[in-house]
């Protein structure tokens, strides 16, 4: 039932953030390149199995923290027809966390079931992290978010379903809010360029 309602709720959600002045997309302007390698890094999926991101180099690579229980929860189905749409040039990968207001209190196993029975998500989803700047934040989310280890953006996830571009050569590219659909005409073109 709380996912038939957030997926009534989720287009007023989009409509009344696009009228919003805050700032939804931050980019790479001068296309500074990391000071520390994207693909030294990895995430653990949720079925266990450890994906090295130096697997993922010629293709772009979108990194979204994610919630089940979140307003934003339908854009999965919106990641996962981009992914069929781009998974030749483009690997998605899914950060389930519950950084706020308690939106993603299930297990990893619990998260898979949601991910595949509501939004069919073929995309790689990752274990549980914590994405937020503490001592326990995850080391993609601590590279996505200091401008010392990836050139130019200290940008932390400000809710669910924040998303971070980087191109085919590890260089994180963009930022976009939570708001901004991942069908979005500024997303796809940042994808295209």
């Amino acid at each position: 039932m709380r996912q038939k309602v957030l997926k009534l709720v989720y287009p007023l959600l989009i409509w009344g953030r696009k009228k919003s002045t805050h700032q939804k997309r931050v980019y790479n302007k001068r296309m500074t390149p990391p000071p520390v390698s994207f693909y030294a890094l990895s995430a653990m999926l949720n079925d266990g199995k450890q994906l090295p991101f130096e697997k993922l180099k010629g293709k772009k690579i979108l990194l979204v923290n994610t919630a089940s229980n979140c307003g934003y929860t339908p854009q999965y189905a919106e990641l996962q027809k981009l992914y069929q749409h781009s998974k030749d040039h483009l690997e998605i990968i899914a950060f389930p966390a519950n950084d706020f207001k308690e939106q993603e209190k299930g297990s990893d196993e619990d998260i898979a079931s949601f991910c595949s029975k509501n939004y069919g998500v073929s995309f790689p989803v990752a274990k549980k992290i914590v994405t937020v700047k503490n001592e326990k934040q995850h080391p993609v989310f601590q590279w996505l978010s200091d401008k010392e280890k990836n050139g130019w953006n200290d940008k932390v996830p400000e809710w669910n379903f924040s998303k971070y571009l980087l191109n085919e050569k590890g260089m994180l590219t963009h930022y976009f809010s939570p708001q901004v659909s991942p069908l979005s005409e500024e997303v796809l073109a940042s994808i295209n360029q």
